[in-house]
């Protein structure tokens, strides 16, 4: 049993600003910061711990440690897109176990904050056949035939593996995710990065793409499920819930100030906080007046 805070895995790709380091405080080296990836047991970026008696060990140590997942199955990121994030699509599990060696990608998407008119590509407007998505590649005429959608903050996307989806400037978003680093880019908007167009019109879903509600949660899938609580520290200042031998709680924090308490433990959280609660705590309760993504697996 165990609840600690993490430190997130930082990654900088040329899409990135400056939100998560202003906003946020994550620390960098770099002048931009395009991803923060929150809950990782990656071999590309793993979150380190930072509270408890776990504190200093990379997530994945600690989950090697304690015999906990053989494979821990989901990651979790904050975005800051700040210029467009190219065209891409991602494998089921098979197909990327076939060809990547690593399992594929479902994901989730909560738009944190956006500016004005900010957008997200979400699948095709209608369905297409696989002669036209390649000609349309090759012709650069594919972002006419996408649906286009304009987001607000609260928005939330389902993303579901083989759809073709891309964010636009000016969009922070929460990814909730299966635990996999394979993406097959389709468009770039000319920038010089590898493009992965075989492979993705192998896996891509050429009809338009429904965004599944899945009340009382925000997203409810085989590999997780994903909760929004809003704590308003007056008329709903508590909630609380528990962690059995099945499961664990991922609690990331989007706004506000608070405590979480369980373990017989109490952690302080603050805005950008990403805390577990590892399986078989029992009983949990956070207290305050925040914004929080709550995730099971």
């Amino acid at each position: 049993m165990a609840i600690f805070k993490l430190k997130p895995a930082c990654k900088n790709y040329i899409w990135g600003g400056r939100k998560l380091i202003d906003e946020y405080k994550f620390e960098t080296n770099e002048k931009i910061l395009a991803e923060a990836w929150m809950l990782s047991a990656h071999k590309d970026g793993m979150s380190i711990i930072t509270s408890g008696k776990f504190a200093g060990k990379t997530f994945g140590e600690y989950l090697q440690q304690e015999k906990i997942f053989e494979k821990f199955p989901i990651l979790i990121k904050f975005l800051d897109v700040k210029d467009k994030i190219s065209v891409q699509v991602h494998p089921d599990d098979s197909y990327a176990l076939k060809n990547e060696n690593q399992f594929g990608k479902n994901e989730f998407w909560y738009i944190i904050d956006a500016e004005p008119n900010a957008y997200i590509y979400y699948g095709f407007k209608k369905k297409i056949s696989k002669e036209e998505f390649k000609r349309r590649i090759e012709e650069n005429t594919l972002l006419e035939v996408l649906n286009k959608i304009n987001v607000k903050k609260g928005d939330s996307f389902f993303v579901s593996s083989g759809t073709l989806h891309a964010a636009g400037s000016g969009v922070l978003i929460a990814e909730i995710q299966e635990n996999s680093n394979v993406t097959y880019r389709v468009f770039d908007y000319g920038r010089d990065r590898p493009l992965h167009i075989e492979k993705a019109l192998d896996v891509t879903k050429l009809e338009p793409s429904l965004n599944a509600k899945n009340f009382p949660h925000l997203a409810d899938c085989k590999y997780f499920t994903v909760d929004k609580i809003n704590l308003d520290g007056k008329i709903l200042s508590e909630i609380g819930g528990t962690v059995d031998e099945k499961n664990s709680l991922s609690v990331v924090i989007l706004e506000g100030l608070g405590k979480i308490f369980a373990c017989g433990e109490e952690v302080n959280f603050q805005k950008g906080d990403s805390i577990f609660i590892s399986a078989n705590s029992g009983d949990w309760k956070i207290c305050g007046s925040c914004d929080a993504l709550l995730t099971t697996i």
